[in-house]
């Protein structure tokens, strides 16, 4: 697993900006926030689309390899807008041994796209839209997510760490384990 991870991530490092992103605290939800802007969304200090400010916070190789091996990179750059429930290289570390390089292989690239398309919803969710609420967005592989935002925000079995990483065409919400849609 570790020598394909590094092969991929080694392809990434071209691609990868150097600033990363500011946090604070966001008080309606009692989650991290960062770059939270208080007009119309988490559109204050833009960075580029999902995939540079993905790449600039530099905790999603494992996600970012895995959005390429699954041919997903180009619509993550689209218009928008998406919001991504990203799951961080930690959360796919703790998946069980050898489930990441199994994913990465080419005869694997339908269950890899259902499963990086299980963390994408359609349209800009914010923290201060979850805070205090329960919801069921509807992903991108027709799946739906169970969120909790009533203490902090929870999606499914994960929690989010950092909420609204503003991108150009969406929003980054950082959670602490990879969601499984089977």
């Amino acid at each position: 697993m570790r020598k394909s991870m590094t092969v991929i991530a080694g392809a990434l490092a071209a691609l990868t900006l150097s600033a990363a992103p500011a946090a604070a605290e966001c008080p309606s939800s009692g989650v991290r926030a960062t770059q939270i802007s208080h007009h119309g969304g988490a559109r204050a200090q833009e960075r580029g689309d999902i995939v540079a400010v993905a790449q600039s916070a530099g905790q999603f190789t494992t996600l970012l390899a895995a959005a390429t091996a699954a041919g997903l990179v180009d619509a993550l750059r689209g218009d928008g807008p998406l919001t991504v429930f990203a799951p961080t290289d930690a959360a796919f570390a703790a998946l069980p041994h050898g489930t990441v390089d199994r994913l990465l292989r080419p005869e694997n690239r339908d269950e890899l796209r259902a499963l990086l398309t299980y963390h994408v919803v359609a349209g800009r969710v914010t923290s201060d839209q979850l805070a205090g609420r329960t919801a069921a967005p509807v992903t991108l592989n027709g799946a739906i997510l169970a969120v909790d935002g009533r203490q902090g925000v929870k999606v499914n079995d994960a929690t989010v760490i950092a909420a609204d990483v503003a991108a150009d065409n969406g929003v980054i919400h950082v959670i602490d384990a990879v969601l499984m849609p089977f």
